[in-house]
């Protein structure tokens, strides 16, 4: 006969705070994704802190944008900001056994699939300004897909032809479905692009 796991309870605590501002909002979130189904709020507490704690460090969650977002506030004030999250819905706490780790809600996907989107387009436009190639564009591979196609139709409305040879490029490395998607930004794209 098993015994049954006992999950660590996770009790959350606001703090009193009644709103968050889009942009305290937005870096929690962010600070949240390399965190999805593998950690819980402590860790995203040290990352929105910057803390150098050593398993910051080994996971290389520094690399966060939202990295030291909250480096002005202790740790039980950034914790009420990220219990409020929890408490409005924009994350989540799912078990892993007995483990409590952090989950997007789809409200809070929706939100921080604008803000990675963004993102990536900011990097991309870095990219158009020099010399580029495939390789420059791998970690673009194996992301959610709806981000990526979120991120394709922000090009589209970019009407910027400077993407073309970076999604020429992208092409190149990614699977059938998106890089049928990219071939459709490329022509919306050329079909903007002055004849000369």
């Amino acid at each position: 006969m098993s015994r049954k796991l006992r999950q660590v309870p996770v009790r959350l605590d606001s703090g009193g705070i009644t709103q968050l501002s889009p942009a305290d909002l937005g870096a929690i979130l962010r600070a949240a994704d390399s965190l999805i189904m593998s950690a819980g709020r402590t860790l995203l507490s040290k990352i929105l802190k910057g803390s150098r704690d050593h398993k910051i460090m080994e996971l290389k969650l520094n690399a966060c944008p939202a990295f030291g977002y909250f480096s002005q506030l202790d740790h039980v004030a950034i914790l009420a900001r990220i219990d409020w999250v929890i408490l409005n819905g924009y994350l989540t706490i799912e078990y892993s056994g007995r483990l409590p780790l952090l989950s997007y809600t789809p409200q809070g996907w929706e939100i921080e699939r604008d803000t990675y989107s963004t993102e990536l387009l900011k990097r991309l436009k870095d990219l158009c300004l020099g010399k580029c190639t495939p390789d420059d564009l791998t970690f673009l591979k194996d992301k959610n897909r709806s981000l990526i196609l979120l991120l394709l139709d922000k090009i589209a409305d970019s009407k910027d032809p400077a993407y073309i040879h970076v999604l020429e490029l992208w092409k190149q490395i990614e699977y059938k479905k998106v890089r049928e998607r990219i071939q459709q930004v490329i022509l919306v794209l050329q079909e903007l692009t002055p004849s000369e």
